[in-house]
C-alpha cells in the first residue's frame, strides 16, 4: 500500500530585484524594479521574453530589513521610499526614473533606515490599481447604494482579497466625507492604517481619526479634537474624516449605553450624519443587543458589511441577492492558475495555500464498533451507524469508553502509511495542525492521550476547550494566546478544539486540520476547514524562508464529508443551490472545484486515490450501499423519494398496503395513505409540511382567544406593577436589571399561553418543544426588551453623568447641602421616570394584541407542524417497512438470476413474471408484485383517475403523472456489484479459512424459502457420519436432499466426500473425483424454480476452472410425492435409477 504525499511548503527567497531593456530607446535612464520569492531571471524572463526584449539585470537582493524590528518586505515597500525621495515612476507601471547602481544604494539604506525619511519628507502615497474582482465589488455596491438610500450591502470576501482598499476607493467614489469604520476586532487596526497611510493619506483631502489602541499614536491618526482643530483651520484643505472605532469601545460610550463619555461624534444625538459606516467582520459578534442598541443610535446614509468567509452567502432576511458581493475559495484559486505570469506584476495570488481533503473510513480502523449499529425510528429495525462524536465519548470519570479503539486510532494514525502522522517525513510537513472534536470531556481526555503516546508525545498539546485546563494548576490562557506562544516555543504542536478558533482568528502556522466531530453544516465544516488554509512564511533556524504552498483536511467519516464538498461546489452556483439542477450540472461544479481543491479517498484496497468528480458524487451512496448488502437489501439507504408517495394513485398504495412488513405483525397493518393524504398533511411542492397562514391564525383564535390574551393582559399589567414598585424601592439598579426585566416580561406572556397550549395540545405537545416554543417566545418579548431597555440605558447614563456634574458644580460653588440634596433627590426622580417611562413602553409594545398573537401563531404553527411531520414520518416509516417486504426478495432474484451486469435499470428484465410474483406473494394477503407494478415503482409514470364505478377517465384532465424512483439508483446498482462481489468471494465452499457464506446475505423469504444456518448443517451432517462412519469413504454411497432450501446441505456432503482421503486414493484428480461425486453419489431436488436456481448456483458455482459434466441437481416439489406415498417410486423415475 502506497503511502500518501504531503508537501506544505518549498523554500523561496524574497527578493527585490533591477533590470533595463537597453534596446527600448522609450526606457533609457529608466529602471525597472520588481519583486518575486521564485528565481530572479526566471521571473525577468517570463515579463522580456515574449515580447522578445532583451535585459540586463543589475541586482538581486533578499528583501529583509536589516535592522530590528527584522522581517520581510516587498518591492511596494521599496517603491513608497522612491517616492519620498522624489523618484519618478512611470505611471502604472515598476519603472522608474533612476540609474540601477543608484537605486541599489538606495535599496541597501532602506533595509536599514526601514523607509523612514525626514520628518519634513513628503506624504509620499504610493498610486494603486484595483484587480479586476476588487473594481466590480466597488461598481456594484455603488450601483447598489446609488439606487437604494439608507441601503446596507455585503462584502462577503475571503481574507487577502483587499477589502480595506477597496472600501476606501468605494467611499472616494462616493464622494463620501464622512466615513466611519466599525470592528470587531481592534488587531485588525492596522490594516485600515497602513492602506490608509500607503495609498491615501493626509494630501487625499481625508484625516484619520482614531483613538484605538495599537494605532492611535501613528503618524497620521489624530483625535477627534485634534480633527476638529485642523478643520477649523482656515488653511486646511480636509475633505472629510476617516475615523476607526472598536465596537468595545462604541458600546462603551457614553451615547451607546456605556458609561464613558467618549465617541460623542459618533451618536445620533450629539454628532454627525456619516456618509457611509463600514462594518468590519460583520459575521462576528455584531448580533447582540447592545450591538443593535449601537448601530440603532449611529446615523448615516449607508452602510457596508465586510465578511470574511470562505464560502458564499446566500441571500436571507437582511441582504437581498443583489446586496451581496461574493468572494470564494474557488474565485481566488481560479485567478491563481489563471494568472499571466507574464504581467510586471508577481501573482498577487501565489502566495494563497491550496487546500486538499483526505478522507478516510473509520470502519477500517475499528470495526468492531462499526457493526453494533442502533436503534432506527422504524420500529426497532437495525441499521448501520458509526459517528465520530460516539466514538470520543467519555464516561462520568472523564475516561474514553472506547479507550481501547481510541489507542488503535492513534497507533494507526503513526503507523500505516496512508495516515498524515505515519512517517518521520510526514510528521515534519505537519508540524503545527488543529484538531476539532465534539466535547470538552472528549477533548481533555485526547489530550491526556498524546502526551503518553509514543509518537504524539513529541508535540506540544494545547487544550483550547471550556477552562483549557488539563489539571488544575495548568494556566489559564486565552486560547489564541496560548497557542502563538506555544508555537514560537515548540516545533511541533497540536491544538485541541471543540470549536474554538474556528472562526475570527489567523494562526498562519497551521498546515492541517482534522476532523473529529460529527459536523454537519458545510458552512461550520469550511469554517473549520479553512482555518489551515491562511498564507505564512516560515524562517528555519538557518535563516532560509518557506512558504506554506498546501494545506490539508484529514477526515474519518468518508460518507458526510463528500456529502459536504458536494453541498460547497453547488451552493456557490445560483442554479445548484439548494439542491437544484441535475446530476450532470452538479457532477461539474464538483470538478471545477476538484480543480482547487483535491479530493484523497481509499479505494477498495485501501490505498489513497484522488477522486474525481462523479466520485465525489456517488461515493457517500456507495458507502451506504455496502451496508444495503449487510443489511440483506432491507436497509434504509436503498430507498429514495418516499415523499412521493403521497402524489401516488390509489393502485400504488394499494400496491404497498400488500406487500408484508418486515416486523411480521399479526394483522397486516395498512400505509395509512390515501390520494387526500397530501393535502390533509399539507405538503408544499416539495413535499414539505406548510401550514397556510390562514389556518395557523384560525386555529391560535380558536386555541387561545379573548380570554387567553385577557389574561396575559393582566399579567402584564401586574408585572409593570411589580417591576415599577421595585424601581421606586430599590436605591441602585442591580447588575442583572436587564436579565430580570427579560424573565418578567416574557412570563405572562410565555406561561399563559403554554398553560393554555398543555390543556388544548395535551401529550402532543413534546417536552422539547415545549422548550423550544418557551425561548422563541422569549426571543419575540427579548427584542422588544432590549430594544427598550438600551434606548433607556443610554437616556439613564447620560442622566447619572448630568447628576454627577450637577452636583459637583453645586459643590464647587460653595452650595449648601440642602441644595445638593435636592439637586441629588430631583435626577434621582427623573431616573425612576425614565425607568418608568421604558417599562411602559415595554407594556405598550407587548400589550398590544399583534406581539401576544403573533406569539400564539408561533405557538401553533410550531406545534401543528410538528404534528403533521410526525404523521408524514411515521407514514414514510410505514411506506419502507412495506418497501422492504419487497426489497427483501432481491438478493434471492440476484443470486438466482444476476450478475455483474444486472442494474436497476434491466432488473426487470432478468426474473421471469411468474417468479417474479411468486416469490413476492405476501401470505396474508395471497399477493404478489408483478413486474408492471415494480416498474411504476421505479420509473413512475402517467395514470388516470377513476369515477365512482373503479373505471379510469381517459382524458388530459383527469391524466396524472405520479413520479416513482423508490428505489436509490446508485445505490441500488453499486449494491448489486458489491452482492455479486460477495458471492465470487464465498463461491469455494471447499476453502476452510472463508468466514460465512452467500446466504448471510440473502433473508429467509416469506413464501416456503428459510435457509438454514451453516452450524447446524455441519452439526447433522457431523450426527450423520457417527451414525454411519466411513460413509464419505465411500464412492457407491449416495446422500439425497429431496427438499432443498439452499443447497447447503449438499454441499457440506459434497465437501465431506472430496476431503476424504479413501476418495482422494482413489481419485486423485480433483477434477476426476468431483466429477465422480456430482455424478453418482449427490442427488437434490428443488421445489420451486427461484430455488433450484439458487441451488444450482451455489452447489456448482464453487470454481471457474472445474467443470462438473453431470450432476443430478432437479427441479420438482416432492412434497406431493411424499403425501401420497409414491416418493420412491418419482425420485427413480426422475433420476433414471
Amino acid at each position: 500500500m502506497a503511502g500518501i504525499k504531503i508537501k506544505t511548503a518549498y523554500q523561496v527567497v524574497p527578493q527585490c530585484y533591477a533590470y533595463t531593456t537597453p534596446g527600448v530607446p522609450a526606457h533609457d535612464g529608466w529602471t525597472k524594479i520588481g519583486f518575486t520569492e521564485r528565481d530572479v531571471e526566471t521571473r525577468i524572463n517570463e515579463q522580456t521574453h515574449t515580447v522578445g526584449v532583451p535585459h540586463k539585470t543589475w541586482w538581486h537582493l533578499r528583501a529583509a530589513y536589516m535592522t530590528e524590528p527584522f522581517g520581510v518586505f516587498t518591492d511596494k515597500d521599496f517603491h513608497a521610499y522612491l517616492k519620498k525621495l522624489s523618484v519618478d515612476r512611470e505611471e502604472g507601471t515598476e519603472w522608474f526614473c533612476i540609474a540601477p547602481n543608484t537605486a541599489k544604494g538606495d535599496f541597501v539604506d532602506f533595509t536599514q533606515n526601514h523607509g523612514v525619511v525626514s520628518d519634513d519628507d513628503a506624504d509620499a502615497v504610493i498610486p494603486y490599481k484595483l484587480r479586476d474582482e476588487q473594481n466590480k465589488a466597488v461598481e456594484i455596491a455603488l450601483d447598489y447604494f446609488k439606487s437604494h438610500s439608507n441601503g446596507e450591502f455585503l462584502w462577503n470576501a475571503k481574507p487577502r482579497f483587499g477589502k480595506t482598499l477597496s472600501a476606501y476607493d468605494l467611499c472616494k467614489r462616493l464622494d463620501a466625507t464622512n466615513i466611519l469604520i466599525v470592528t470587531n476586532r481592534p488587531a485588525i487596526a492596522n490594516s485600515w492604517y497602513s492602506d490608509y497611510e500607503t495609498f491615501f493619506g493626509p494630501q487625499s483631502g481625508y484625516l484619520f481619526v482614531s483613538n484605538v489602541d495599537g494605532i492611535k499614536d501613528k503618524k497620521y491618526v489624530m483625535s477627534r479634537q485634534e480633527y476638529l482643530d485642523k478643520v477649523l483651520d482656515g488653511n486646511s484643505h480636509a475633505k472629510g474624516c476617516i475615523e476607526f472605532v472598536s465596537l468595545q469601545d462604541l458600546k462603551g460610550s457614553l451615547y451607546f449605553g456605556g458609561q464613558y463619555d467618549k465617541l460623542s461624534e459618533v451618536s445620533a444625538d450629539k454628532g454627525l450624519n456619516w456618509d457611509i459606516m463600514i462594518v468590519d467582520e460583520a459575521h462576528e459578534g455584531v448580533d447582540t443587543y447592545k450591538t443593535d442598541t449601537a448601530f440603532h443610535h449611529i446615523k448615516r446614509k449607508w452602510t457596508l458589511h465586510l465578511s470574511g468567509t470562505p464560502f458564499k452567502a446566500l441571500a436571507n432576511d437582511k441582504f437581498a441577492e443583489d446586496a451581496i458581493f461574493n468572494w470564494t475559495y474557488a474565485d481566488e484559486q481560479k485567478k491563481k492558475r489563471d494568472w499571466n505570469d507574464s504581467s510586471e506584476i508577481e501573482n498577487p495570488y501565489e502566495n494563497l495555500p491550496q487546500l486538499s481533503l483526505f478522507t478516510y473510513k473509520m470502519s477500517d480502523i475499528v470495526r468492531d464498533k462499526v457493526k453494533r449499529g442502533i436503534d432506527l425510528a422504524d420500529k426497532g429495525v437495525k441499521e448501520y451507524a458509526f459517528t465520530l462524536n460516539d466514538f470520543f465519548e467519555t464516561n462520568e470519570s472523564g475516561k474514553f469508553i472506547h479507550d481501547a479503539d481510541v489507542d488503535k486510532f492513534l497507533d494507526a494514525l503513526t503507523r500505516q502509511e496512508k495516515f498524515p502522522f505515519s512517517t518521520p517525513e510526514l510528521r515534519n510537513e505537519l508540524k503545527h495542525t488543529f484538531w476539532l472534536l465534539n466535547r470538552v470531556a472528549s477533548a481533555k481526555a485526547l489530550a491526556k492521550k498524546l502526551e503518553l503516546h509514543p509518537v504524539f508525545k513529541d508535540y506540544h498539546i494545547i487544550l483550547a476547550a471550556g477552562d483549557g485546563r488539563l489539571d488544575d494548576d495548568d494556566e489559564n490562557e486565552k486560547a489564541f494566546d496560548r497557542v502563538t506562544k506555544a508555537i514560537k516555543e515548540y516545533d511541533k504542536t497540536i491544538t485541541l478544539s471543540v470549536g474554538q478558533l474556528t472562526t475570527g482568528v489567523t494562526i498562519p502556522e497551521w498546515t492541517a486540520v482534522l476532523m473529529l466531530s460529527n459536523m454537519a453544516s458545510p458552512a461550520l465544516y469550511m469554517q473549520a476547514a479553512f482555518r489551515a488554509q491562511n498564507p505564512c512564511l516560515f524562517h528555519d533556524a538557518q535563516g532560509n524562508s518557506y512558504r506554506k504552498q498546501n494545506a490539508y483536511v484529514f477526515d474519518f467519516d468518508p460518507a458526510r464529508t463528500l456529502t459536504i464538498f458536494e453541498k460547497f461546489a453547488n451552493d456557490l452556483i445560483p442554479e445548484t443551490s439548494g439542491n437544484k439542477g441535475d446530476f450532470d450540472q452538479r457532477k461539474q461544479h464538483v470538478r471545477e472545484l476538484l480543480n482547487f481543491f483535491p479530493v484523497y479517498g481509499e479505494d477498495d484496497q485501501g490505498s489513497m486515490i484522488e477522486l474525481d468528480a462523479e466520485s465525489v458524487l456517488t461515493i457517500p451512496r456507495h458507502i451506504h450501499a455496502k451496508e444495503v448488502v449487510e443489511r440483506g437489501f432491507m436497509s434504509n439507504f436503498l430507498f429514495s423519494n418516499i415523499s412521493g408517495i403521497f402524489g401516488a394513485p390509489k393502485e400504488i398504495i394499494d400496491l404497498i398496503n400488500s406487500m408484508q412488513a418486515i416486523e411480521e405483525p399479526k394483522t397486516l397493518t395498512p400505509v395509512e395513505v390515501d390520494e387526500g393524504t397530501a393535502d390533509k398533511l399539507n405538503l408544499n411542492e416539495n413535499g414539505e409540511v406548510e401550514i397556510p397562514k390562514e389556518q395557523v391564525i384560525g386555529t391560535a383564535s380558536e386555541l387561545f382567544g379573548d380570554k387567553v390574551y385577557g389574561d396575559v393582559d393582566q399579567k402584564l399589567a401586574a408585572a409593570v406593577e411589580d417591576i415599577t414598585k421595585q424601581a421606586e424601592m430599590t436605591k441602585n439598579p442591580k447588575k442583572d436589571e436587564l436579565k430580570e426585566l427579560r424573565e418578567k416580561f416574557s412570563k405572562p406572556i410565555a406561561n399563559t399561553l403554554m398553560d393554555s397550549a398543555r390543556t388544548q395540545y395535551g401529550q402532543e405537545l413534546k417536552k422539547s418543544t415545549q422548550n423550544q416554543l418557551e425561548r422563541k417566545i422569549q426571543d419575540t418579548t427579548d427584542t422588544v426588551v432590549n430594544h427598550e431597555y438600551g434606548d433607556y440605558a443610554i437616556r439613564n447614563h447620560q442622566l447619572v453623568k448630568e447628576r454627577k456634574d450637577k452636583i459637583a458644580d453645586a459643590q464647587k460653588s460653595g452650595a449648601p447641602m440642602s441644595e445638593i440634596s435636592k439637586l441629588a433627590e430631583e435626577y434621582k426622580k427623573r431616573s425612576i421616570k425614565e425607568y418608568n417611562s421604558m417599562v411602559n413602553s415595554i407594556y405598550q409594545k407587548l400589550h398590544s394584541n399583534e406581539t401576544v398573537k403573533k406569539a400564539a401563531e408561533t405557538i401553533v404553527k410550531t406545534v401543528e407542524t410538528e404534528k403533521l411531520n410526525n404523521k408524514k414520518d411515521s407514514i414514510e416509516g410505514s411506506v419502507r417497512d412495506h418497501l422492504r417486504g419487497f426489497s427483501r426478495a432481491i438478493p434471492a432474484f440476484l443470486m438466482a438470476y444476476g450478475d455483474e451486469n444486472t442494474t436497476l435499470a434491466n432488473f426487470d428484465s432478468l426474473v421471469p413474471a411468474d417468479v417474479f410474483w411468486e416469490v413476492t406473494v405476501n401470505p396474508q394477503t395471497g399477493k404478489g408484485v408483478t413486474l408492471d407494478e415494480f416498474r411504476m415503482l421505479r420509473d413512475g409514470g402517467d395514470y388516470y383517475q377513476k369515477n365512482e364505478n373503479g373505471n379510469g377517465i381517459r382524458d388530459e384532465e383527469h391524466k396524472k403523472h405520479f413520479d416513482g424512483h423508490l428505489f436509490d439508483e446508485v445505490v441500488f446498482n453499486d449494491a448489486v456489484l458489491e452482492f455479486m462481489k460477495k458471492r465470487a468471494k464465498l463461491a469455494d465452499y471447499f476453502n476452510e479459512t472463508s468466514k460465512g457464506d452467500i446466504f448471510d446475505y440473502i433473508p429467509p423469504q416469506k413464501t416456503n424459502q428459510i435457509f438454514t444456518p451453516k452450524r447446524v448443517v455441519k452439526n447433522m451432517v457431523d450426527r450423520l457420519e457417527q451414525e454411519n462412519p466411513g460413509c464419505f469413504d465411500d464412492p457407491n454411497n449416495t446422500f439425497a436432499d429431496l427438499y432443498m432450501k439452499s443447497g447447503m446441505y449438499i454441499t457440506e456432503i459434497v465437501t465431506r466426500l472430496y476431503q476424504s482421503n479413501r476418495m482422494k486414493v482413489l481419485y486423485p484428480d480433483n477434477a476426476e473425483r468431483l466429477n465422480h461425486i456430482f455424478a453418482k453419489q449427490v442427488y437434490g431436488c428443488a421445489p420451486t424454480e427461484i430455488i433450484y436456481r439458487i441451488c444450482l448456483r451455489y452447489i456448482l458455482g464453487f470454481s471457474d476452472e472445474i467443470h462438473i459434466d453431470k450432476h443430478n441437481i432437479k427441479l420438482c416439489d416432492t412434497l406431493d410425492y411424499a403425501k401420497n406415498g409414491t416418493l420412491e417410486k418419482e425420485m427413480k423415475k426422475l433420476f433414471n435409477l
